[in-house]
C-alpha cells in the first residue's frame, strides 16, 4: 500500500488551523463594547458622549442637522436632513471601532473606549 497522507498535507493542515485561529482571535478581539460615542463634523470632534446615559443629541452645522440617540448602551442616527438617509437606516452601534457616517452632512459617529482608544482599552507595550 502507499501512504495517503504526506508531509505536505500535514503542513497544509497546520497552516489552515493557524489561519483559522488567527481569524477567530481577531474576531473576538474586535468584539469589545465601547463606553463612549464620539461625534465628529468634518473629521473634528464635535462631542464625546457616554453610552451609559440615555440622551438625544442634535448636531447642527452649515445649515444641516443630524440627530442621534443614545439608548441602552447603543448609538443610532435617528434623523438627518440628507437626501439618501443611509445613516438613519444603519443599525445601532455599540462595539469599539463601529461607526455610522453621514457623508452628505460630513457627520460621523464612532464608538471608543473611556481613554479614547479604539483598541479595546488594553495597555500597550509602553504603558505602565
Amino acid at each position: 500500500m502507499f501512504n495517503v497522507i504526506k508531509k505536505a498535507d500535514i503542513l497544509l493542515l497546520i497552516a489552515l488551523l493557524a489561519v483559522g485561529f488567527l481569524f477567530s482571535w481577531l474576531s473576538i478581539r474586535g468584539n469589545v463594547t465601547g463606553t463612549y460615542v464620539e461625534a465628529k463634523v468634518n473629521g473634528k470632534v464635535y462631542g464625546r458622549y457616554s453610552l451609559s446615559v440615555n440622551r438625544t443629541v442634535t448636531v447642527r452645522q452649515n445649515g444641516h442637522f443630524n440627530k442621534f440617540i443614545i439608548k441602552n448602551g447603543t448609538a443610532q442616527m435617528e434623523e438627518a436632513d440628507c437626501k439618501n438617509q443611509i445613516c438613519v437606516h444603519h443599525k445601532p452601534i455599540s462595539r469599539v471601532n463601529e461607526s455610522i457616517v453621514c457623508l452628505p452632512n460630513r457627520v460621523s459617529l464612532e464608538i471608543v473606549n473611556g481613554n479614547g482608544s479604539k483598541e479595546g482599552g488594553k495597555y500597550d507595550a509602553i504603558a505602565h
